[in-house]
This record gives C-alpha cells, sequence and structure tokens, in this order.
C-alpha cells in the first residue's frame, strides 16, 4: 500500500505502522492519539466500506482539524473527545466491542508545539498553559505557582531527568508569580550554563508538561487494560518519544510476554530511519514497539 503524502504534517513512521499492523480491510481499529490524523488517514485508506476506526483525543483544536481532514471517511470513522486511557470503557459504551488494533503516537502533536498561544514551545511568549485539553482546570502556571520548592524539584528531577533540579527549582520559587513563557525562559537561563541551556530548557518544559497532562498516569493505566480491548491476534503499537514513557512500554510488554498474554514483535524498539529522520525532525527521538495479544 502507498503511504498518502500529508500536507503540513508528517506521520512519524507510516510506512513501520502500516507494516506492522497488517490491516483488515474489514476490521475496527482505534487511533487512541488521533492528533491531525495523519495515522488514522493512513489506517483510514486501507479499510473497505465495512471496516471502521475509531479516534480518540483530548485536544478539541486538534479534533476540530482531523474532522474535517478525514470527512470523506466519515461512515466509517468517529472520533470522540476522550483520553486514550479510557479507551476500555469507551467501547464499551459505544457497543464497538474488541477491535483488530490499536495505536498510541504519544507525546506533543506539530499544532501543539507550532502554536503560539498554548504554551509548549520555550520559544514563545504566551501564557505557560502546556495544556493538552483546553478544558483540563490545571495548566503549567497554576502547577508551578502553586506547588512547593520541593515539590518543583521532584516534578523537574523525575520527569525532566534534570539534575540541577533543586537550584533551578530554588530560582523559580524565588521568582514566583510565574504566568508566562518567557518569563520562566529567563529565569531558567540566569541559572543554566549557555551550553547547557537548550537541554535544560527542554528538560524543565518536559517535565510541567508531563505532570499537567498526567502523561506517565495515562500510560500506565492504558497499559493496565488495553488487553481487553483487543482480539486474539490483534496489535498493539505504541510510538513514544522519551525514555520515561519507553520504559514503562517496555517493562509492560516484557511483564504481559512473560504470563503468555503477547507475544513482542519488536524485540528491540525500531527508529525512524536516516531519510525520515532529515525530512521530519520529529522523528528523531521517536521508538516504536508492537506487540500481538495471543
Amino acid at each position: 500500500m502507498t503511504v498518502p503524502n500529508f500536507p503540513n504534517h508528517i506521520p512519524v513512521m507510516p510506512n513501520e505502522v502500516l507494516s506492522l499492523m497488517d490491516l483488515n480491510p474489514q476490521g475496527k481499529y482505534v487511533d487512541g492519539t488521533c492528533g491531525l490524523g495523519g495515522h488514522a488517514e493512513i489506517i483510514l485508506s486501507g479499510l473497505s466500506k465495512n471496516g471502521f476506526l475509531l479516534g480518540l483525543d483530548v485536544d478539541k483544536d486538534a479534533i476540530g482539524i482531523c474532522r474535517k481532514r478525514l470527512n470523506n471517511f466519515k461512515t466509517n470513522f468517529q472520533i470522540e473527545k476522550k483520553s486514550y486511557a479510557e479507551m476500555s470503557n469507551i467501547l464499551e459504551t459505544l457497543d464497538i466491542g474488541q477491535v483488530d488494533g490499536i495505536l498510541l503516537d504519544l507525546g506533543l502533536s506539530s499544532l501543539q508545539l507550532d502554536s503560539k498561544s498554548r504554551g509548549f514551545s520555550f520559544k514563545e511568549t504566551s501564557h505557560l498553559d502546556m495544556r493538552f485539553d483546553q478544558d483540563s482546570n490545571v495548566d503549567a502556571a497554576n502547577l508551578i505557582n502553586k506547588s512547593s520548592e520541593s515539590e518543583i524539584a521532584d516534578i523537574i528531577y523525575y520527569y525532566g531527568e534534570e539534575r540541577r533540579s533543586r537550584s533551578i527549582a530554588k530560582k523559580i520559587f524565588q521568582n514566583r508569580p510565574i504566568n508566562k513563557v518567557d518569563q520562566l525562559v529567563e529565569i531558567l537561563k540566569k541559572c543554566t550554563p549557555p551550553h547547557k541551556r537548550n537541554k535544560t530548557l527542554a528538560r524543565v518544559f518536559q517535565s510541567f508538561r508531563i505532570v499537567v497532562n498526567k502523561e506517565l498516569d495515562n500510560l500506565s493505566s492504558f497499559l493496565e487494560n488495553y488487553l481487553s480491548c483487543l482480539k486474539i491476534g490483534g496489535k498493539i503499537i505504541i510510538i513514544s518519544f522519551h525514555s520515561l514513557e519507553d520504559r514503562i512500554v517496555k517493562r509492560s510488554f516484557k511483564k504481559s510476554s512473560k504470563e503468555g498474554l503477547i507475544d513482542i514483535i519488536t524485540k528491540k524498539p525500531i527508529i525512524a530511519s536516516e531519510d525520515e529522520r532529515i525530512k521530519n525532525s520529529r522523528s528523531k527521538s521517536a521508538k516504536l514497539r508492537c506487540a500481538v495479544k495471543l
């Protein structure tokens, strides 16, 4: 099957996803992180009129774009504003039953990262938001301004894997309230050596984003329940973008494999080809793991 070309949005490892998913044209699938619909369009293009894809996402901006993009597939595509962590309940509520394959493409979408008002990029001057779900009550500014110094340090250390978390947290705590991206960036610049700034900025922003969106909690919750959503022989594909996510997926797959529940297809994670990494910078840190339910 030829992978369609998507203007302005390039899904990560599309050929690998198609090959590993090995679509049943009449099958039922879930894209748990539908985003702008790049992977969803690939899957839908491989389904017959009797096939079905359920898309899930919590970002209402992305959902609006995805609906328009996939309008031609509306007879066998449905998207819901829900977290993939709730997948088992959603499939039951919608009376879909078990599915033939599930895809998760974790982390930021290009829409979120490129937005000048969402606060995901440390190159912007917007409000410190960082919420995937704009209807959520807690954004990054709330988190920073209401947490204790030790809590901020722990967030940066455990979710950003930043060794200088204590000194950074002290500076943040001393300069509160912090409500805008550029405020936080200036504080971080003052307490970070120039040659380490970009990596430190990325780690700190990642740490707050993960906690605001409960990313690791949602992933862990999903991994406890996804097998009930899959048919025997159904595939699970998860694309992660940092070691914290990949570690959780790896350990879960290993445990389920030892229990005889799944067969791990990717003994080592698949990474994007050199050509893809050049064309799509987002793919550089991506790791894909796949398993099949026994």
